[in-house]
């Protein structure tokens, strides 16, 4: 299998696969942003004592976790024209445009397990934190943004950029709206070419590549800022 394994057709498509991968990364870090921002706010609405914040967010969170991330990328691709179209009776309106509706899917996708991760860490701040800023006067929303997410944030680091990595490796699904990313590039060339081992074993390798120096640098960063038990 690996007697005529051409090594040039991988040098040849290296410019094509780095366009690619640049917008596996681009699309992981925006998403990933918005979605610890929005699960940030669901966290908090589902630690509220408030049942009206609480169901819709615990709704929310239940029913992304339970849906395929490619049934939501469809949903925002396929589906939001018909609800414009529906909506403004224009039977000429257009959707959001793929880019937009992969980086929203994966943001509200992802925002539901953020927002588990960081209701996990809030949870895991001592109530007595929370007593003391109250003492010294502050209310529920200064000492939930200047003391309780601080400390939260900081024990959650490692969890969020390990997920962080799980997105990175999810981006390839953003084929079924016809972009192209890091894997669809290599899958292009693999086709073009007739060339499928080369690709495919460079982009695994790649892949492997990435995520093991991702996760050996989580451990590291886990490992410092873990307190000495």
């Amino acid at each position: 299998m690996f007697t005529d394994f051409d090594f040039d057709v991988i040098e040849r498509a290296l410019p094509y696969l780095w366009q690619g991968m640049m917008f596996s990364l681009g699309l992981t870090l925006l998403a990933m942003v918005g979605g610890i921002v929005l699960g940030t706010l669901l966290a908090l609405m589902r630690l509220s004592s408030y049942k009206v914040l609480r169901v819709p967010a615990g709704t929310y969170v239940n029913l992304l976790r339970s849906t395929p991330l490619i049934l939501v990328i469809f949903w925002f691709y396929f589906l939001v024209p018909i609800a414009v179209k529906h909506i403004t009776g224009d039977s000429y309106a257009q959707g959001i445009g793929p880019f937009h509706s992969a980086l929203i899917a994966f943001t509200l996708f992802e925002a539901a397990y953020y927002c588990e991760i960081i209701r996990a860490g809030i949870q895991s701040v001592p109530a007595g934190q929370v007593q003391a800023a109250q003492a010294l006067g502050l209310n529920y929303w200064q000492a939930t943004l200047q003391v309780v997410l601080p400390q939260a944030f900081r024990n959650m680091v490692p969890i969020l950029l390990t997920q962080g990595i799980i997105l990175f490796q999810d981006t390839s699904l953003v084929y079924v709206v016809g972009l192209t990313d890091f894997m669809g590039a290599a899958s292009k060339v693999a086709q073009r070419d007739g060339r499928l081992v080369e690709m495919y074993l460079f982009a695994a390798l790649i892949y492997f590549i990435l995520c093991y120096l991702a996760s050996f640098f989580v451990k590291r960063l886990q490992s410092r800022i873990t307190p000495p038990r």
